[in-house]
């Protein structure tokens, strides 16, 4: 007797072994038709996966996230089939899950290109009309690259002999096509019901430069037709969004191949960078942080001494002089640790907040780069908080508060929270982790917020807690972070005297809002479209004259409201004043102030917000009390 508990705590009992899919028709036949996979005691398994023993299921369907996944991966599998139905010489190599959709790569003679996209994406809807059984088989390592051999796929051989001799190969096939791959999969192909290629783009085979640039097709794939479309939208959205290409409309920088990685702040750009980290030094103060500097480079030693040498010097950028090997610095941590050790701590120093807009380098992969996204120098509003046991929760409480008032104040108000648990390999006790842990989520419990765990997915030195921010056309960016680490101030020997008067080391809080200043300013400005809250606008105001018998009068409210720290431009130039406010209506500027005979008479002005709205007629100090208002 097999006895199976189910999610409602209800047991079944079956006589003899049974696959997932029978199990749910014994449950009912709507849920058997809507079956993709099942979790066995929580492990994700193909529908047709034998259950043998008592334990626990989960019946998989599409209103569940691993369903999504499922067919996801399914569909790369799909088509993977279409591409070697369409073009036979085609070598298939990987064809992972990615966030909303999936790839796979391609050895092929020649570039793809969107009439081939077209065509395998016909040949795969093909496919599904079929309603092709998916079935799974498992085979001997040896037997399995004996199989691949066969049919001439050379990259499925190089990644099987990689594998352990005594390890047994999954397969799925489905019709013609066979693929290495664990699972799970979907029943049938008909289950696969919405889903689109995207593009063609390159990528060297292990993600390696020195091996052959292969083929990736991406692809996005959905529950349904509703769900894919609304995806689409979104990202016509997005592109309108396009923080490159509002960057270059509003003038706020550029970037090129002389610096590749690396952004040339433009003047309204730069303000723009000003007011964030001018309110972002004014959140420290409020909340008693010491701001320092530290230097660029710094000798290897100290990065040896840290284990960020060991860990990431392929991504850090070095230098040699004077027979010393130096590292312009990745991360401004154990720089900060320096700062610390400056003198003997006391416990009563603590808790020590040491704040920096500290610049960084890192040598990212040529193809990651991304606009003012993914950077190689980019800025942090980086902070360490060094801490005894017992201040965990309350730091991380404050820093939370913190937190959610910027983020509201840029308009950032839809969070996710996020608890990264100990990773398989770590250092430190169980206690430790236990303490810590607890620590973190008791903060969460506190302030009344809701979060999920992801198990396994802190550093090796403590868990985090991540803060993720949903913009206003549904996606999401991780900003924030909070990470606790024993770690970096045993190795780097950072101390303070405890109140028995030992010595003891500090806990070392690793905290960010922003992040990266540059990605942080990438993301409002695809948030805000450009529109920017006035506070925030590089310039806030620009005063336009209708004739030149009105200059003398523009110039002056320009000043008055430039005396009144308003960013304030002026266009004094003879185009007609509808063609001037369309092209600042296009630069998306708050106010355009529109100055007449009648206004110079009346010694007032007329107001236009940027959305078209006339707001009539009003002096500048009634202007410069409507704007202290928006700030």
């Amino acid at each position: 007797m097999i006895n199976i508990k189910l999610p409602d705590n209800s047991v079944k009992s079956f006589e003899a072994p049974l696959s997932v899919l029978e199990v749910a028709k014994s449950i009912s036949p709507s849920l058997a038709k809507a079956t993709l996979g099942g979790l066995v005691d929580g492990e994700i398994r193909d529908a047709s996966h034998i259950i043998s023993k008592d334990g626990s299921l989960k019946i998989v369907t599409e209103k569940d996230a691993d369903g999504l996944e499922i067919i996801r991966h399914s569909t790369a599998h799909l088509l993977a089939q279409a591409v070697k139905q369409l073009y036979p010489t085609a070598q298939v190599t990987i064809g992972p899950v990615i966030e909303n959709g999936f790839y796979y790569d391609f050895s092929f003679e020649r570039a793809f290109d969107l009439e081939d996209l077209a065509k395998i994406e016909k040949r795969m809807q093909e496919l599904v009309n079929q309603n092709i059984t998916v079935t799974r088989k498992e085979m001997p390592r040896n037997e399995a690259i004996k199989y691949f051999e066969s049919i001439g796929e050379e990259y499925k051989v190089e990644i099987i002999s990689a594998i352990p001799e005594d390890q047994t190969i999954s397969l799925y096939t489905q019709g013609d096509f066979t693929d290495l791959c664990r699972g799970p999969h979907v029943p049938s192909t008909s289950k696969i019901k919405a889903f689109k290629l995207m593009k063609v783009a390159g990528a060297y085979w292990r993600g390696d430069s020195k091996n052959e640039m292969l083929q990736r097709i991406y692809g996005t794939a959905w529950l349904n037709r509703d769900d894919l479309q609304k995806y689409l939208t979104m990202l016509e959205e997005a592109e309108k969004r396009d923080h490159r290409k509002i960057g270059k409309q509003l003038d706020l920088f550029h970037l090129q191949e002389e610096a590749p990685g690396m952004v040339f702040w433009h003047p309204n750009g730069w303000q723009l960078w000003q007011v964030v980290e001018q309110y972002m030094r004014k959140m420290y103060l409020k909340y008693d942080y010491k701001e320092v500097k530290t230097p660029q480079i710094v000798d290897r030693i100290l990065w040896e001494k840290s284990g960020h040498w060991e860990k990431f010097r392929e991504d850090m950028f070095s230098l040699e002089t004077d027979d010393r090997q130096y590292a312009i610095k990745p991360m401004n941590c154990p720089c900060h640790v320096q700062i610390y050790k400056q003198g003997l701590t006391s416990y009563r120093d603590l808790p020590l907040r040491l704040a920096e807009f500290g610049s960084c380098h890192r040598n990212e992969a040529s193809g990651a780069l991304h606009g003012i996204m993914r950077t190689r120098n980019f800025t942090q509003d980086d902070a360490h908080i060094f801490c005894m046991d017992e201040q965990i929760e309350a730091e991380v409480m404050l820093f939370i508060d913190m937190l959610f008032e910027v983020y509201n104040k840029f308009g950032l108000t839809d969070v996710a929270v996020k608890l990264s648990t100990r990773p398989e390999k770590r250092i430190g006790s169980d206690d430790v982790w236990d303490k810590a842990e607890n620590s973190l989520a008791n903060a969460l419990n506190h302030k009344g917020l809701n979060w999920e765990i992801l198990p396994g997915e802190g550093a090796f030195y403590g868990p985090k807690i991540e803060f993720e921010v949903r913009d206003c056309i549904g996606r999401s960016w991780t900003t924030g972070s909070v990470q606790l680490d024993f770690s970096m101030p045993v190795r780097l020997d950072a101390e303070y005297v405890a109140d028995d008067g030992s010595k003891k080391n500090p806990v070392m809080l690793h905290r960010a809002i922003c992040g990266s200043l540059e990605r942080f300013i990438g993301i409002l400005i695809e948030h805000h479209a450009g529109k920017f809250p006035f506070w925030l606008a590089p310039v806030q105001a620009v005063v336009l004259n209708i004739s030149e018998k009105q200059a003398d009068y523009t110039l002056r409210v320009q000043q008055e409201l430039k005396a009144s720290n308003i960013r304030c431009n002026i266009d004094l130039s003879n185009e007609k004043i509808g063609y001037k406010i369309r092209e600042q209506t296009l630069k998306r500027v708050p106010y355009l102030i529109i100055i007449g005979d009648k206004e110079v008479e009346d010694g007032k002005i007329t107001l236009r917000h940027r959305d078209g709205n006339d707001l009539g007629s009003m002096s500048v100090d009634e202007f410069i009390r409507l704007t202290r208002v928006e700030c």
